[in-house]
């Protein structure tokens, strides 16, 4: 959580430090928001990176994997940032607000977004593009719910009706954003957003929320529960550069344009793209025992000495244990005997995502004449 915003929101701050695991009928209320009811949360888990200047989208456009010179503000997209060998520096969302200078933001883990920021600055040049720190100016909350959405309608005249819609309004005269975000598949049938909120206005936001009968406030770590059961995969410290961004399903759900121009990677992406060398996925699973974190390996039984996966992300499940996104192997999903560290670790129970694992290169036609 940045300085910033633990100073504006010292209740968020609080919410941000509850232990999880400490207070039972706490967690029972907080997953009963999220599941059915109406909930606001802080992102203290997400970085922000502003872009502003005249070439910024055409900058942005030649760096990252989809395209943003035609991106709208009423649609906010997703997109990758590769190394030169195509591996994953960070995931995006990205969106363009409605002020007069159509500032662009990109909004990521957290801890990978300093790192990140100053990586693409060393490639402005002569570029007039211009990025900083988007917490400076703007504090993210990730709210949902029919509670939530009365609040919401304070402010914004419509709300998004779609996945990654976007509206735009004004608190004072500051511009403010609101994405809709992934819907989390089964975990939740309501509506979840995300609110850029002006740093000048976010403790007045932050109260008018916690103060509407209904909404409850629940803690990042167990927000991230839906994040996990989008299957939108985000990139942190301990798993950048480890995967090409089909091995986390980044074209399945929309953060790869095959069509638009180059950009670091391009080619190891498109290769693997069109010559069928995607050996893994990501997948969603539930494991028990210790507390998976990104990064750490999982192995098959028969071949403990040999890694077959990554676990991606991970959140507290509802019900007790945890549940993950990993990336594995496609031949070691088959065997549905994949563990968590070792051979003597606790087993993965996989599930179903909640979209289909699709060529976006193909045309419906293409597609059904290969059926």
């Amino acid at each position: 959580m940045t300085s910033q915003w633990r100073d504006l929101l010292p209740q968020a701050a609080a919410a941000s430090s509850f232990d999880v695991t400490s207070d039972a009928s706490a967690r029972a209320a907080q997953f009963a928001a999220l599941r059915t009811g109406s909930f606001v949360s802080l992102a203290s888990d997400t970085g922000l990176i502003a872009v502003n200047g005249a070439d910024s989208a055409a900058f942005l456009h030649g760096q990252l994997t989809n395209d943003v010179e035609r991106l709208s503000s009423a649609q906010a997209r997703l997109a990758g940032y590769c190394s030169a060998k195509g591996r994953l520096l960070a995931t995006f969302l990205m969106w363009r607000d409605a002020s007069a200078d159509a500032t662009i933001y990109l909004a990521c883990d957290a801890d990978v977004q300093a790192a990140v920021q100053k990586r693409l600055s060393m490639f402005v040049l002569r570029a007039k593009a211009k990025l900083t720190d988007g917490a400076a100016t703007h504090v993210l909350l990730q709210v949902g719910g029919p509670a939530a959405e009365a609040v919401l309608g304070k402010t914004f005249q419509a709300l998004p009706a779609g996945p990654l819609a976007a509206v735009h309004a004004t608190l004072g005269d500051a511009p403010t954003s609101l994405i809709r975000l992934p819907d989390a598949g089964t975990a939740r049938a309501l509506s979840r957003f995300l609110w850029s909120v002006p740093v000048a206005h976010a403790a007045e936001v932050w109260s008018g929320l916690t103060q509407a009968p209904g909404l409850t406030v629940v803690a990042p770590d167990l927000a991230a529960w839906l994040d996990v059961h989008s299957g939108v995969a985000r990139v942190t410290t301990a798993t950048q550069e480890q995967f090409v961004p089909q091995m986390v399903n980044w074209e399945v759900v929309g953060g790869v344009n095959f069509r638009k121009g180059c950009y670091p990677g391009q080619e190891v992406v498109a290769r693997s793209q069109y010559r069928g060398t995607i050996k893994r996925r990501l997948h969603l699973a539930h494991v028990d025992g210790p507390q998976p974190v990104p990064g750490q390996e999982l192995v098959e039984t028969s071949d403990p000495d040999q890694p077959c996966g990554m676990v991606v992300q991970a959140a507290p499940a509802p019900d007790g244990g945890f549940d993950l996104l990993v990336e594995v192997k496609l031949a070691a999903r088959e065997t549905d005997d994949v563990r968590l560290g070792s051979a003597e670790g606790p087993v993965l129970v996989f599930a179903d995502l909640p979209y289909e694992i699709i060529d976006p290169t193909e045309t419906p036609a293409s597609s059904a004449a290969a059926s």
